[in-house]
């Protein structure tokens, strides 16, 4: 029987080739990424997050709140409060902060699924099967901006409990490098639950994650001991006295035939007078100059050193003859608060000092302390839940920084890093500076945060502050296009970031187009707006004779060096906002 013949169409076979051809392109790039896939870690599904995918067409900047600033001491060091999302304010450090955080504390959301974890506006309970997914996905894209703000030696601390501890520990070891974990510090943090309350494991502890930027680089600063002794038998000095620090040489003198004297500042000690026989040292005095009458004949070059002490704190003297009979013998004489406690020499100073403790004290990772115990009236703030205790944070910024720190926190809460810090700061006289973050959802930042930083430095009705200055930001916004009018808006808004990242806030001229800003170390800023401000600042320059650096408006990656040759020896030129621009790039991309 005959056969029919069938018509074919190629139309039809091209495109099936094409879909075969797609498809074996998709199993090759399946394929290579089942190979370059990393073995171990944690793998999530990566949740889209509103504030994250906002930055792909708006770009975050800050805008002062000048009426919130509080200023109660000229000389005390600039902290900042930042009113926004963490990650918008993340994203604005990684512009004026890289590399220059030594310390971060956050106490995240412990994602307990009992209304404390918000996501996309919405809480997260603990009935979503995404609930650990886009936790994680919250956590990953903060500590990705956060590991850049850290220094050489930076330190993170992370408050974490059993909830997801697990997913903690695996982030930050793919984020900051599992040599880089530090360890894991237990707390103590609550007695056990009450009799009748069943439980298999009452659950009583917390942690503290602890990763360095580069583990080699950690510095154990734990305040060690030193006991200075005393030699009066018939007083007990039971005064403890406390600061931070590092053993500093203040200066050295040279007295002519009289030798060398070197002026010591001593940190970073618990110091503990105990009293030994008398026969044993030399003879005490309580008022040092009696001391330098009686014991040296040089007491004019004394005198010059005398008013250098310090009123508060532990201070020694150094003193070696170059000529006499006691010529090359060493005495030291030891003050604590601006007295006398006791000079040694030879033998005696030398058995002294061996009996000091040399090393730090050795941290361990599981703390007992009872932190929590009285918390409810640290900072005189009525916070519910989450609060953490002051003494805990200092004792983990004492053990990781010194006393000109830089400390950020980007969960701030009620604010405890800032009171932690300014605490500390009156105590030893530091220059350590404070950065808080926080979203104002229930009002934490403007009713709880603010005013708790705000009374530690005022102080409360029946209590002195400790004195401070704070800076109130709050996030805002320019359109991410690049276009000239895009540059010019992000150059008009972005004099608070400079400032920020110069450490150069106080305002001295203020043109049609340009400002400069002054800081207390004669430092100077300069940021012109437009092509008209810069004859005007340069008029500025020449007038005052000092450096500058100064951030000019340019549509491109220039400085306009040319404009400022004839100010060259005066002027450090800078681009904006393309330094900014570039910095977003790499952060959101």
């Amino acid at each position: 029987m005959p056969t029919k013949n069938k018509s074919v169409n190629l139309s039809d076979n091209k495109k099936t080739t094409n879909t075969l051809l797609q498809e074996v392109e998709g199993f090759k790039k399946e394929i290579k990424q089942l190979k370059t896939r990393k073995k171990y870690g944690l793998v999530w599904e990566s949740k889209p997050e509103k504030v994250v995918e906002m930055c792909k067409e708006k770009l975050p900047v800050l805008k002062e709140e000048k009426f919130k600033e509080i200023k109660s001491n000229t000389k005390s060091p600039v902290n900042v409060l930042i009113e926004g999302d963490n990650y918008h304010s993340l994203s604005v450090l990684n512009y004026t902060h890289k590399g220059l955080v030594d310390v971060i504390y956050i106490d995240p959301p412990y994602n307990t699924g009992n209304k404390d974890f918000i996501f996309n506006d919405d809480y997260i309970d603990k009935d979503d099967s995404y609930r650990h997914s886009k936790w994680v996905s919250f956590m990953y894209s903060r500590l990705k901006l956060a590991r850049n703000l850290l220094s050489k030696d930076g330190v993170i601390f992370i408050s974490i409990d059993d909830n997801e501890f697990a997913q903690l520990k695996l982030l930050c070891d793919e984020i900051f490098g599992e040599r880089n974990f530090l360890s894991a510090i237990k707390l103590k943090v609550k007695a056990p639950a009450g009799v009748g309350q069943e439980s298999y494991l009452f659950d009583i502890c917390e942690y503290v994650l602890a990763y360095a930027k580069n583990s080699l680089n950690v510095v154990n600063r734990t305040p060690q001991t030193e006991k200075i002794i005393s030699t009066d038998t018939t007083k007990t000095y039971n005064k403890i006295l406390k600061s931070f620090g590092n053993d500093k040489l203040v200066k050295t003198i040279s007295g002519g035939i009289v030798g060398k004297i070197k002026v010591y500042k001593h940190n970073k000690y618990e110091i503990e007078t105990i009293p030994v026989l008398k026969r044993d040292m030399a003879t005490y005095y309580s008022n040092f100059n009696k001391v330098f009458r009686t014991t040296n004949p040089q007491g004019g070059l004394m005198k010059r050193v005398i008013p250098q002490i310090p009123k508060k704190g532990l201070v020694s003297i150094e003193y070696v003859p170059s000529k006499g009979r006691n010529k090359g013998t060493r005495y030291r004489y030891y003050f604590i608060d601006g007295s006398l406690v006791v000079w040694l020499k030879d033998s005696a100073l030398k058995d002294t000092e061996n009996k000091l403790v040399k090393k730090n004290a050795k941290n361990t990772n599981l703390w007992l302390d009872n932190f929590h115990q009285g918390i409810a009236g640290e900072g005189n703030v009525d916070f519910k839940n989450g609060k953490k205790p002051v003494r805990m944070i200092k004792r983990l910024l004492e053990m990781a920084s010194d006393d000109s720190a830089v400390i950020l926190d980007f969960f701030a809460g009620s604010g405890t890093i800032g009171q932690a810090v300014l605490e500390l700061n009156n105590k030893d006289s530091g220059k350590r500076k404070f950065i808080l973050c926080t979203d104002n959802e229930e009002n934490i930042c403007r009713e709880k945060c603010y005013p708790r930083i705000s009374n530690v430095i005022k102080g409360y009705s029946n209590k002195k502050g400790l004195g401070g200055h704070l800076k109130y930001y709050k996030t805002d916004f320019v359109d991410g296009q690049s276009t000239d009018k895009n540059k010019k808006a992000l150059v008009d808004k972005s004099t608070e970031m400079l400032c920020i990242k110069e450490n150069c806030f106080n305002s001295v001229k203020r043109g049609k187009n340009f400002v400069i800003f002054k800081d207390g170390d004669n430092k100077y800023l300069g940021i012109i707006y437009d092509d008209d401000g810069i004859e005007p600042l340069k008029k500025e320059v020449n007038r005052l004779k000092k450096k500058f650096i100064v951030y000019v408006f340019s549509l491109d990656d220039s400085a306009r060096e040319e404009e400022f040759e004839d100010v060259g020896e005066w002027v450090e030129p800078k681009p904006i906002p393309a330094v900014i621009l570039n910095v977003y790039k790499r952060v959101f991309r």
